[in-house]
């Protein structure tokens, strides 16, 4: 039981990334954090983390919790962007301002033109 507590513990110091923050339906004020032109229209929790197994970044899902400025946005997915020691998990995206790498594989995700064993 102490190692699923412990998990959660350190799930909590995590980045969290909702999905309003790369859709490109919503606006600056409602919550998008990339450019209109690089967002996807729509995305969910379950494509965020599809793009995370992809670029090999540890993630986990929470469809219990809701974006606090809109609660009918239901979901976040929490990431690793760093190690303990403070170094990136993986370097080409280093920071949580970096939500461009996720919404720059949706199309792919969502057209199939890649999977997630490659």
């Amino acid at each position: 039981m102490d190692g699923g507590s412990d998990l959660r513990s350190s799930i909590k110091k995590w980045n969290a990334i909702y999905p309003v923050y790369i859709n490109s339906k919503k606006t600056v004020a409602e919550g998008r954090r990339v450019a209109a032109g690089k967002a996807c229209a729509d995305p969910t929790c379950i494509e965020i983390a599809d793009c995370c197994s992809y670029l090999k970044i540890p993630h986990a899902i929470e469809l219990d919790k809701a974006y606090p400025r809109d609660f009918f946005q239901v979901g976040r997915v929490r990431v690793q962007l760093k190690k303990e020691d403070g170094s990136p998990v993986n370097p080409a995206i280093k920071t949580s301002k970096h939500c461009n790498a996720f919404s720059s594989l949706m199309p792919y995700l969502i057209n199939g033109l890649f999977t997630m064993s490659e």
